[in-house]
């Protein structure tokens, strides 16, 4: 990034770089570049997931309008095509994940790119579900998504959680144990993610200590558990559908 100009040092709040870009799908070139300069193969060694956060660039209503200020053509847009720009991302760049694609609201899109790329790619469900198992439970009946979003905060108690990992296991959507964006180095979640098998975490960049601290735990569980651990890795989304785990 300082090669091109870029502000090197400036990270947003779960520690990842924050450059100023020309466009959206630059951050996928530059993140493909950098695989490939750590002398790693792009899709195979490692892969993109993306949190789009669509809800925050969408207009109101069921049917919003979307503003993307740095893709060409889609200043204002609907679902279908920013249906077809992530069809398109899916085929140029390595992307196994896309979080939060389409507003909360937008049932139709969500539908829509379900059908077209969720036998492709995991297609995760937050401010969609918000741990929240009477939604996981209509979007699942709806066909929306196949995967969900975990934040023990965010539903606000064990028992609900585990709740929506037991309804999500059960219908055959991944579940994703997160942290969030106002952490403390309280590790938990790390303990969670073992504990229920649910085979994914996302909790940011280790340059900072909050996010660091799910990580040393995970090495911690790792080092205990022995041969007994066991690491998913590319079979998630091989053929996205659960691995047999352990229940929560």
């Amino acid at each position: 990034m300082r090669e091109q100009g870029h502000e090197g040092t400036l990270v947003g709040d779960e520690g990842g770089y924050g450059p100023k870009l020309t466009s959206n799908s630059r951050a996928a070139e530059l993140i493909v570049e950098a695989i490939e300069r750590a002398g790693l193969e792009p899709g195979k060694q490692v892969a993109l997931g993306l949190d789009v956060a669509a809800t925050h660039f969408a207009g109101e209503g069921d049917s919003p309008e979307y503003c993307l200020a740095h893709s060409p053509g889609l200043e204002s847009c609907r679902s279908s095509a920013l249906v077809d720009l992530f069809a398109d991302w899916v085929e140029k760049y390595p992307i196994v994940s896309i979080e939060d694609p389409l507003s909360e609201l937008d049932r139709t899109g969500w539908r829509e790119i379900t059908k077209r790329l969720g036998n492709r790619v995991q297609l995760i469900g937050d401010d969609l579900f918000v741990t929240n198992a009477a939604r996981l439970k209509q979007g699942i009946a709806e066909g929306l998504a196949n995967s969900v979003l975990i934040k023990v905060n965010q539903i606000g108690t064990l028992s609900e959680t585990f709740a929506t990992l037991r309804l999500a296991l059960e219908a055959g959507y991944w579940p994703v144990i997160s942290a969030r964006s106002g952490e403390t180095e309280d590790a938990t979640i790390a303990d969670l993610a073992v504990a229920t098998g649910a085979g994914q975490i996302k909790i940011g960049s280790v340059a900072r200590s909050e996010r660091l601290a799910k990580y040393n735990q995970l090495l911690r569980l790792e080092e205990r558990l022995g041969n007994r651990a066991t690491y998913l890795g590319g079979a998630i989304f091989s053929s996205l559908k659960p691995a047999p785990s352990l229940r929560p």
